[in-house]
């Protein structure tokens, strides 16, 4: 994947963000995004080597828009400055967890899980980590999970830029969930309302000859977090 074209063509695409722009430059546009998809079926390929729910995904069911939804934002910029992909079981649109490649210029990402999940099902997996959280202790409390993506809560992410180097967590609550026992020891996790975690990556990272190599690590670190997260998630879908 030739991630240098692609990042010159996002540096350009937000210092241009208009339509007129983008269609004067449309065959970079094209050029940068077959790229990315050639990207994306590699990333496909090698994680069904140990997830085998995703095989049958293509590119298409993967990547993201690239136009922006500009109904209810303040910012009316037609187009992202990132490419995304969202390699989940149950398409992009799922509320299942999924493995998401994200590529931007400062900002690049390899990150795993479930984000946005509806109240109910936030309730649900709140329930089922106090049910079982031995078992969930043991998915996102082992070394390599915390080497990867740090503790629960600690890192920021934010569409805006600021993005910690690592992190498990998107967004949390400040206090107690409604109706959850304030004194519970592993409180934290109870506030989250994000199952996500993520490792910001240097721009060249999925130009490497062995990205891959590396890609696959934090994906297969943080699938038995996603595993147990699904199991809850796939009782509503």
């Amino acid at each position: 994947m030739d991630t240098k074209r692609i990042i010159k063509y996002l540096r350009q695409i937000a210092a241009n963000n208009n339509r007129d722009w983008f269609y004067e430059h449309k065959t970079e546009y094209d050029a940068c995004r077959e790229e990315f998809k050639k990207g994306v079926a590699a990333a496909i390929a090698r994680i069904s080597t140990f997830d085998e729910s995703i095989a049958h995904l293509t590119p298409k069911d993967c990547i993201f828009r690239f136009n922006r939804d500009i109904r209810f934002s303040q910012d009316k910029s037609p187009y992202k400055t990132h490419f995304g992909a969202y390699i989940s079981a149950k398409g992009k649109k799922s509320l299942h967890a999924g493995y998401y490649i994200h590529i931007e210029p400062g900002n690049c990402l390899v990150s795993a899980g479930a984000y946005w999940l509806p109240t109910n099902i936030l309730t649900a997996m709140r329930n089922d980590i106090m049910g079982r959280i031995d078992k969930w202790r043991e998915c996102v409390e082992n070394g390599q999970f915390v080497s990867y993506f740090g503790y629960a809560n600690e890192g920021k992410w934010t569409w805006n830029g600021e993005i910690s180097e690592k992190g498990f967590g998107i967004d949390h609550l400040k206090t107690c969930p409604k109706d959850f026992p304030r004194d519970y020891e592993h409180i934290e996790y109870l506030r989250m309302k994000d199952y996500c975690v993520w490792r910001v990556v240097p721009d060249d990272f999925y130009a490497q000859k062995k990205w891959l190599d590396e890609f696959e690590k934090y994906c297969k670190v943080a699938k038995p977090m996603m595993d147990f997260t699904n199991e809850v998630i796939d009782d509503y879908e």
